[in-house]
């Protein structure tokens, strides 16, 4: 079963905030992360994980 989305996290890429539960639209709202910490560290991860995607595309395409 789902986790209860209400005690999850999410990152406001408009507003830069980290929010508990659905607070903002979800165009906003980039999560969830399980703690607080998780999600102010949202850009970073979402910076490292296309750098990966972005290796593994040029990889793909030797």
């Amino acid at each position: 079963m789902a986790e209860d989305t209400e005690q999850q996290y999410w990152y406001n890429m408009r507003t830069g905030g980290v929010e508990r539960g659905f607070q903002s639209p979800s165009i906003d709202r980039v999560g969830p992360f399980a703690t607080a910490l998780e999600a102010s560290h949202a850009l970073e991860k979402l910076r490292a994980n296309s750098a990966k995607w972005a290796a593994e595309d040029a990889d793909e395409n030797r």
